[in-house]
């Protein structure tokens, strides 16, 4: 059973007709053969339509949400916590706190960057391209070109912004995307060379080197962010060495040529003048997926790669068989059944806990106990539990043993969309030591220095870590997101109501000022 209907009703030149289609059932054949093919194209302009509305609206409750959020909710200058010189704002000279790009990105469920970006894109839409944010609320300029002009004229004055934007919106549907990008900087650069100037910079300092998972197993992508003459030569040296290698009968893709010189480049460079160093990677794998019994997937600094893949790694690296590779370190992680993390141990103690046996039955259970001759009970297991996390302490500073534990249990920074690797974050009292937090792994999780700061400085958040390791953030707006650590899956059987332990700071109360954080 279906049902078409058609309305006219925007303005003329932008979409023509809307044509709204109503399903009440049948399959996807039925229903494609429900409406003409110009029915169809028009259902698709009217949803791209109300995309756009959606985005305007969107922006519009960024922007009221972030006007309650205030930059005099942060630490001043020079107070504890405060804002270093040099440090890389997310969004430059507008008066709002530095800590609300982290509740947008837990209220949207979104990177940290992603909600910057949002919160920029609204900022400039509002202050510098009215008409560009009024034609995006009505639908009649769609979302990604009212982004390509927001993105160019972000670091632009208001007033050579508004002449770009009178200029270029009455024709900007007619042109692709990547011509009005074009047009829209060039129209730029001719009425104000110094706001390039300032694109340039802003860009320089928001310059980075970042990794992205790729699509295909087992590979990811290396990404460099550089000024255009020096990717240009950077890509021309890489594609020349590539070449000679198959001008000498290297049988492999040109493409994958160039990867493995750019690697090679990297990680063996030869008279470049800089200092030897050695690169930290952390693989996670599981004891099964070594011996080849298992298919389970394994991680190289967090990101996923095939058990395959993880065999070939460690055996490159002489830690197939379990050995501490030379300049590294090997840990053994003990979970339960839902990959809740209950211990961890080094090669080294696990050998000494195997000779010594239960300290409280020396003589049972232990490579002391003999051949096995003499009669009773000495001679089986006492099955006292011997290894376990590690205890708390009093002090504030974590032992070497809690930290081996709550990284290898958390492995990234625990905050929501988050994915800062464990060697980049510090360890965090969820209830602050001050307020008699203790320092024990049910109380510690790893946050990157960035969320430590919101945590500690911030007001109105809430944190709660249960036994297990599951971390509850709250914002100040009552959103609440969940990470378990990796690996750990939910619980199947436990009853909802189970309780846990509460482990953060009581609703609305302020982070203690005695509790310092290594800033």
């Amino acid at each position: 059973m279906f049902e078409c209907m058609t309305t006219t009703a925007l303005p003329p030149g932008f979409w023509g007709v809307a044509v709204d289609v109503f399903f009440t059932g049948g399959a996807h054949g039925a229903r494609d053969a429900a409406c003409s093919d110009e029915q169809l194209a028009a259902r698709l302009r009217s949803v791209q339509r109300q995309r756009a509305m959606d985005a305007a609206e969107e922006a519009e409750l960024i922007l009221q949400l972030a006007g309650r959020r205030p930059a005099t909710f942060d630490p001043p200058p020079g107070s504890p916590g405060a804002r270093r010189t040099g440090w890389a704002a997310e969004v430059d000279g507008a008066e709002i706190s530095e800590f609300f790009v982290a509740e947008l990105s837990a209220v949207l469920n979104l990177g940290r960057g992603t909600a910057a970006v949002r919160l920029r894109r609204a900022l400039t839409w509002s202050e510098k391209l009215p008409l560009t944010f009024a034609a995006l609320a009505a639908g009649q300029l769609d979302e990604r070109r009212a982004q390509v002009l927001a993105d160019v004229l972000e670091h632009t004055p208001a007033e050579v912004a508004g002449q770009v934007e009178t200029a270029l919106l009455d024709e900007a549907t007619e042109l692709s995307v990547a011509r009005l990008e074009k047009r829209a900087t060039e129209e730029l650069l001719r009425l104000d060379d110094a706001a390039a100037d300032e694109r340039r910079e802003a860009a320089a300092k928001n310059a980075d080197v970042r990794v992205y998972p790729s699509p295909t197993d087992g590979r990811s992508t290396l990404a460099a962010d550089l000024p255009t003459d020096e990717a240009v030569e950077c890509h021309d040296l890489v594609d020349q060495l590539a070449r000679m290698l198959k001008a000498d009968g290297d049988h492999r893709p040109i493409g994958a040529l160039r990867a493995h010189v750019l690697s090679a480049l990297i990680r063996r460079p030869a008279d470049s003048g800089l200092p030897a160093v050695a690169a930290n990677v952390t693989i996670t794998a599981d004891l099964h997926a070594l011996t080849g019994a298992s298919s389970a997937p394994g991680e190289v600094n967090g990101l996923p790669i095939t058990a395959a893949h993880l065999r070939e790694l460690l055996a490159r690296v002489g830690a197939l068989g379990l050995t501490t590779p030379d300049g590294g370190a090997l840990t053994y992680a003990l979970t339960g059944p839902d990959g809740e993390l209950l211990a961890t141990i080094t090669p080294a103690e696990l050998a000494r806990l195997a000779r010594r046996g239960c300290p409280h039955h020396p003589d049972r259970g232990s490579d002391r106990s003999g051949s096995g001759s003499g009669s009773g009970s000495s001679s089986q297991p006492c099955g006292c539990p011997v290894l376990g996390p590690p205890p708390a302490t009093t002090a504030y500073t974590p032992t070497a043993r809690q930290r081996s534990f709550v990284v290898t249990r958390d492995r990234r920074c625990r905050f929501p969309n988050c994915g800062q690797r464990v060697g980049w974050t510090d360890l965090d009292h969820v209830t602050a030591h001050a307020c008699g937090g203790p320092t024990d792994c049910t109380n510690l999780c790893c946050l990157c220095r960035s969320h430590h700061r919101l945590k500690t400085f911030a007001p109105g958040w809430q944190y709660r870590l249960d036994r297990n390791g599951t971390l509850h953030v709250t914002t100040p707006s009552g959103v609440t997101r969940t990470t378990r650590p990796p690996g750990q899956r939910p619980p199947d059987s436990r009853p909802p109501d189970t309780p846990t332990r509460q482990a953060g700071p009581p609703p609305g109360a302020p982070p203690p000022a005695d509790d310092p954080p290594p800033f």
